[in-house]
């Protein structure tokens, strides 16, 4: 099955049921879904962590670019193939115009 190409003007978010946890026991941030759960590494966490359903894909890359002084291509690319992979597992949906299947 091909991904979805992603848009940096579409706008990524977590669906209903899908949410960001403190598994304080473990000290570890973890990704919520029914039935699932995926423990984060930094990155994947600073990341989810900027989606808010208001910004853009272009809005979390530049945030990201900024807070970790990389360049655009570095963080572009790690955004886009973590939201796509998180995309095929239907733990984050983007917005409906913006989705575009090759």
């Amino acid at each position: 099955m091909t991904g979805p190409h992603l848009s940096n003007a579409c706008i990524p978010y977590l669906p209903r049921g899908v949410r960001l946890h403190d598994d304080r026991v473990r000290g570890i941030r973890v990704l919520l879904a029914p039935e699932r759960a995926m423990q984060l590494d930094a990155v994947g966490d600073a990341i989810l962590s900027e989606l808010d359903g208001r910004r853009s894909l272009a809005d979390v890359i530049l945030t990201l670019c900024e807070r970790y002084s990389a360049p655009v291509e570095q963080i572009e690319g790690d955004v886009h193939e973590f939201i796509a992979g998180l995309i095929d597992r239907r733990m984050v949906f983007l917005s409906q115009s913006e989705v575009a299947f090759p």
